[in-house]
């Protein structure tokens, strides 16, 4: 199954691209796409916690991601 993949700030410079499409077997849960992430892209371990949006909505580990979904992967933000 194939995920369309946005990553913002930092993320982005980690796995070198705003968007990309991400393979990953039927029924995966969001704790096993970042799982995913992070073996694909070694740097992401960089950042201690990020947030994963599932078609612009905060999602839980638990949620199974379904075909045609669109996931955002968010650092930290910090500002002044």
């Amino acid at each position: 199954m194939n995920i369309k993949t946005l990553f913002f700030g930092i993320t982005t410079d980690y796995v070198g691209a705003s968007e990309l499409h991400i393979d990953v077997e039927e029924n995966t849960s969001i704790k096993d796409f970042k799982s995913v992430l992070k073996q694909k892209f070694t740097q992401l371990e960089n950042i201690n916690t990020y947030a994963i949006a599932v078609n612009e909505e905060y999602a839980t580990d638990g949620l199974i991601l379904k075909i045609g979904d669109v996931v955002a992967v968010i650092p930290p933000v910090s500002g002044g």
